[in-house]
């Protein structure tokens, strides 16, 4: 969508430092966070299932 990490942070409403995390698959989102992620990218169910499986691998 190109935004940059701030403007996301800014729209997901959470701080830079924990977007960066979540970007960098370090962090996974909480729920409300993961919806607006979700709504905002318009991702498709592809796109969150592989986000999912890939975050649950990194973070075994």
């Amino acid at each position: 969508m190109g935004y940059t990490q701030e403007q996301m942070s800014r729209i997901l409403e959470i701080s830079l430092r924990q977007y960066v995390r979540i970007d960098k698959e370090e962090d996974l989102p909480r729920r409300d966070i993961l919806r607006k992620l979700i709504n905002e990218l318009q991702l498709s169910d592809e796109e969150i299932g592989e986000y999912i499986r890939k975050m649950t691998e990194n973070i075994a």
